[in-house]
C-alpha cells in the first residue's frame, strides 16, 4: 500500500498540480536509514529496541532520517494527521538533543564523545536549514507546520543565553580564587574577566572545529562575551565607584581584557578586535579617566612632597647621611624613582591615552625644582652636616638625571629639559660649595704671571705649584662616589683651563719668538694638568688638552694658510668657536695682513660644519667671553668697516669728503698728515668703500672706550694741535657730521673714535 502511494504520488509530481514539489530535489538516503526504516515499519510493536538504535545513532543520522519522513509524508496530496503530529513530535525531539548538545559546549567534563555530538548537531542544524530553504517556494498549505524552523536563528539566541548565564554566574561565584583583592568589585570583575578567557580559549582549542568555517564561530562568541562582560561592566560603574576600584576596573578595559585576553598567543589573529570596540561607552570612560587622574596626581603630589620633606628633617635635625660602600647615600632618588615608576607602570594599564601621562609627570617636575631650591637654602644655613649632605645629594642628582634621561613617552621635552635644568642648579650649588676651597686657591694663583719672561723660560713652574695645591685639597673628596667624583673633577678641569685660555686671549704678544715660546710652554701645562686630572679619575675630558694644544699650534704657527687650516679644523670640531673669538684669536698673531685676516675669517665661515647638531663637542667657547665692541658688533649683525677721509681746513670751513674705495691716502692734494680718519660701522648690505678695511687695520685694533678719551688726551704728539684746537675740530667734525657733507653715505649707523697719525679723533 505504501509502496502503491508512492507511486501515485510521482505520478501526480511528474503533472501539473505537482510542478512546484518536483522541484526538489531528492536527497540522498543511506542504506542505513532505509534499514533502520525499515525495522520501524515491521516491528512498530518494539518500542524498547527503536529507542536503543536512536540513542546510538548520530544526530545527523537521526536528522536525515526525519527529514526523509517529512519528504515521503508531504509528497501525497492529502496528509495523515497522525503521522504529521508524530513526525513533528520527533523533529521537537531531535531539536532538544540538539540544544542539550548546544548547551553542554562548556560542561567541565566534556569528552571527545561529547565534542563528536556537538559536531554532528551543526551538521544536523545544517540540514534543516537547507531543508527549510527547499519549502520555501513551495505553497503555503503544503509547507509543513513546523517550517521553517529557524534552528540557526535559535542557535545564536541559545549561544546568547548561555553567555549571559555563565557571566551572571561567574560574577556570583565565592570560590573563584580572588580572595586576595581589597575589594567585592574587583573580585567580581576579576572573575568575569577570567571567565571569558577561559571560555574563549575552549572555543579555539575545542569548539572552533565542530563549526563550519562560514558560521565564524569564534568572531560570534567573542562579541556575545565582550557584551556581556561591557553590560556587566557598565551596571557597576553606573553605581558609583572609589578610586581604587576605578583604577582596577580601568586596568580591565584598557589593558588586561585587549592585551592579555583579546592578543593572547592562542586568540591571535582569530577574533576581529577592531569590531568589538571599547569595552565601556566613551562618555562613562573620560569620566573614568578624569576620575583615575585626578586621584592619581594628588597621590604623586603627596608622596613626593613627603619624601622631600622627610629629607629636609634629616638634613635639618644634623644627622650625617649614611655611607656605603665607603661614599654618603641617600635614599630620596631611590624613592623619587620608585615612586614614579609605579605611578606611570599603573598609569599605562589603566589610561590608553599615553600623552595624559604628562598630568603625573609634571609633579616630578614641580618637586625638581622644589627639591634645588631646598639644597640652595640648605647650603645658605650654618650647618655642620653640609658637607655631607651635599655629598649625598650628589649622589641623588645623577641617580635623578640618569633616570630622566632615560625616561622616554612619559616625560614631554619641555618636562625633560625643566627637570634637567633644575638637576643642573642642584649640581652647581653642591658643585660651587665643595670646590669653594679650591676656587679660591686658582684665585689664589696670579694668572697674571702667565706670559710673563719668567714663565716663559721656566723659572716659574705656575701650573705645578697649581696642581700641588689642588692635590691636598681634593683628599677632602674621597668619601663623594667615585661617579659624582670624576664629573666634579671634570667641572674644576675644565675651569682650570678656561682660566688659563682667557689668560691668553688677553695677553698683548710683542714678537713671534714670544709666541713660539709661549706655544711650547702651553704645550707642557696642558699635558700636565690633564694627566693630574686623569690620575686623580677625570679620563673623559682628554678634548680640554686638545683645545689648548691647538690653541698653542696656532701661536706657533707663521705662515696664513697653515693658520688658517688650523683654524677650520677647531672651527669644525668646536662649533661654538665663534667670528669673534677667530677675531680675537687672529688680533694675537704678529705681522698678519689684514688681507690674510679676511680671507681666514671668511674660510672658517664657510667651512665649518652647517648642521652643528651633528657635533657632540661640548661647549667650551662659549665660556670664554671675549671683548664688548665684537660681541656687540654680532649681536648688531655688524661686519663691514668703511671709511671715510675728510680733509681739514680752516675753523668753520671743511672740503667735501673723499672716499677711497682703494683705501685713504693722498689724493686731490690732501697731505697724510693733515687727514683725520672716521672709522664707521653701517649694516650689512655689503661695503660702501670695499677694501678700506686693509687701510685701517692698525686704527681698528687701536679702538678705545669713551671713557679713555682724557688718556688720549694726554697722550697727544708734542707738534700736534692743542686741546682746544682738537675740540674745536672734533666740534666741526659732528658739525659737517650732522649736516650731511658726507655725501652719499649718510645712513651710517655708529662713529667709533680711534687713533690715526698721533692724533685721536672722538666721534
Amino acid at each position: 500500500m505504501s509502496h502503491q502511494r508512492s507511486k501515485a504520488g510521482g505520478a501526480e509530481e511528474s503533472g501539473e498540480e505537482g510542478g512546484a514539489w518536483s522541484k526538489l530535489p531528492r536527497l540522498k538516503i543511506p542504506s542505513k536509514i532505509w534499514k533502520n526504516r525499515k525495522l520501524h515499519n515491521n516491528n512498530e510493536g518494539d518500542e524498547v529496541k527503536q529507542v536503543q538504535v536512536e540513542k546510538e545513532e548520530q544526530l545527523e543520522e537521526s536528522s536525515r532520517r526525519l527529514i526523509e519522513r517529512e519528504e515521503d509524508l508531504f509528497s501525497y496530496d492529502s496528509v495523515n494527521e497522525e503521522e504529521e503530529d508524530e513526525l513533528h513530535k520527533d523533529f521537537e525531539a531531535l531539536q532538544l538533543k540538539l540544544w542539550m548538545a548546544i548547551n553542554d559546549t562548556f560542561t567541565p567534563s566534556s569528552s571527545a564523545g561529547e565534542l563528536k555530538v556537538l559536531r554532528s548537531a551543526m551538521v544536523s542544524i545544517q540540514q534543516q536549514e537547507a531543508q527549510g530553504r527547499r519549502w520555501r517556494d513551495c505553497q503555503e498549505e503544503r509547507v509543513p507546520r513546523w517550517r521553517p524552523q529557524k534552528c540557526l536563528s535559535i542557535h545564536n539566541i541559545l549561544l546568547q543565553n548561555m553567555v549571559e548565564g555563565r557571566i551572571k554566574e561567574a560574577a556570583k561565584d565565592t570560590s573563584g580564587g580572588t580572595d586576595w583583592l581589597s575589594s567585592p568589585v574587583k573580585r567580581q570583575v576579576c572573575r568575569v574577566g577570567r571567565c571569558v578567557k577561559e571560555d574563549l580559549l575552549t572555543v579555539v582549542r575545542r569548539v572552533k572545529n565542530c563549526y563550519p568555517p562560514h558560521m565564524d564561530i569564534m568572531n560570534l562568541y567573542a562579541g556575545l562575551y565582550h557584551q556581556e562582560f561591557s553590560a556587566h561592566l557598565t551596571q557597576l560603574t553606573a553605581a558609583g565607584l572609589d578610586d581604587d576600584d576605578c583604577s582596577y576596573l580601568l586596568s580591565w578595559v584598557n589593558q588586561y581584557y585587549p592585551h592579555e585576553i583579546l592578543e593572547h598567543t592562542e586568540l591571535d589573529g582569530q577574533i576581529k578586535v577592531p569590531c568589538l570596540g571599547s569595552l565601556l561607552p566613551q562618555n562613562e570612560l573620560k569620566l573614568l579617566e578624569e576620575q583615575y587622574l585626578t586621584h592619581k596626581e594628588e597621590k604623586v603630589k603627596l608622596w613626593l612632597n613627603t619624601a622631600l620633606k622627610k629629607e629636609q628633617e634629616n638634613w635639618l635635625s644634623g644627622r650625617t647621611p649614611e655611607i656605603i660602600d665607603g661614599y654618603y647615600f641617600s635614599c630620596l632618588a631611590v624613592d623619587v624613582i620608585q615612586v614614579m615608576t609605579g605611578s606611570l607602570s599603573e598609569f599605562s594599564c589603566a589610561i590608553k591615552d599615553k600623552r595624559k601621562a604628562q598630568r603625573l609627570t609634571v609633579q616630578l617636575e614641580n618637586f625638581m625644582y622644589s627639591y634645588a631650591k631646598c639644597v640652595e637654602e640648605f647650603v645658605k644655613g650654618n650647618h655642620g652636616n653640609v658637607r655631607s649632605v651635599i655629598k649625598a645629594q650628589l649622589v641623588c642628582e645623577q641617580q635623578l638625571r640618569d633616570y630622566i634621561t632615560a625616561e622616554t613617552g612619559n616625560l614631554s621635552q619641555e618636562q625633560k629639559h625643566g627637570c634637567l635644568n633644575a638637576l643642573s642648579a642642584l649640581r652647581d650649588c653642591g658643585y660651587r660649595y665643595l670646590t669653594c676651597s679650591l676656587h679660591i686657591r686658582l684665585k689664589k694663583v696670579c694668572w697674571s704671571q702667565l706670559w710673563m719672561p719668567r714663565w716663559l723660560n721656566g723659572s716659574l713652574p705656575l701650573v705645578d705649584l697649581l696642581l700641588d695645591s689642588l692635590s691636598q685639597q681634593l683628599v677632602d673628596l674621597t668619601d663623594l662616589k667615585p661617579v659624582c667624583r670624576e664629573l666634579l673633577l671634570c667641572d674644576l678641569h675644565q675651569d682650570v683651563v678656561l682660566k688659563y685660555v682667557k689668560r691668553m686671549m688677553k695677553t698683548k704678544m710683542k714678537s713671534k719668538e714670544q709666541q713660539t715660546a709661549g706655544a711650547q710652554r702651553m704645550i707642557e701645562d696642558a699635558k700636565k694638568i690633564n694627566s693630574f686630572f686623569s690620575e686623580e679619575g677625570c679620563s673623559k675630558a682628554s678634548w680640554l688638552c686638545e683645545i689648548v694644544c691647538k690653541l698653542a699650534e696656532i701661536l706657533r704657527l707663521q705662515d696664513p694658510a697653515s693658520i688658517q687650516l688650523e683654524l677650520v679644523t677647531l672651527a669644525r670640531n668646536f662649533p661654538d668657536l665663534s667670528g669673534a673669538h677667530v677675531s680675537a684669536l687672529l688680533s694675537l698673531k704678529i705681522g698678519l695682513s689684514a688681507a690674510d685676516t679676511r680671507s681666514i675669517r671668511r674660510s672658517v665661515e664657510e667651512n665649518r660644519h652647517g648642521d652643528v647638531s651633528t657635533n657632540y663637542s661640548p661647549p667650551f667657547f662659549s665660556k670664554v667671553k671675549v671683548k664688548w665692541i665684537d660681541n656687540k658688533m654680532n649681536q648688531m649683525g655688524l661686519c663691514e668697516c668703511v671709511c671715510v677721509c675728510v680733509s681739514a681746513g680752516m675753523l668753520g670751513g671743511w672740503s667735501s669728503a673723499t672716499c677711497r674705495p682703494e683705501g685713504c691716502g693722498p689724493a686731490e692734494g690732501l697731505a697724510t698728515p693733515e687727514v683725520t680718519h672716521l672709522l664707521l660701522i653701517r649694516p650689512r648690505r655689503g661695503s660702501y668703500l670695499g677694501e678700506s678695511w686693509s687701510s685701517h687695520r692698525r686704527g681698528i685694533i687701536s679702538l678705545r672706550l669713551h671713557e679713555e678719551r682724557g688718556r688720549h688726551e694726554e697722550q697727544r704728539a708734542p707738534g700736534g694741535a692743542d686741546t682746544g684746537a682738537e675740540s674745536t675740530e672734533t666740534r666741526t667734525i659732528h658739525a659737517e657730521t650732522r649736516h650731511g657733507s658726507l655725501g652719499e653715505h649718510g645712513d651710517l649707523l655708529l662713529f667709533l673714535f680711534h687713533s690715526v697719525n698721533k692724533h685721536t679723533v672722538y666721534t
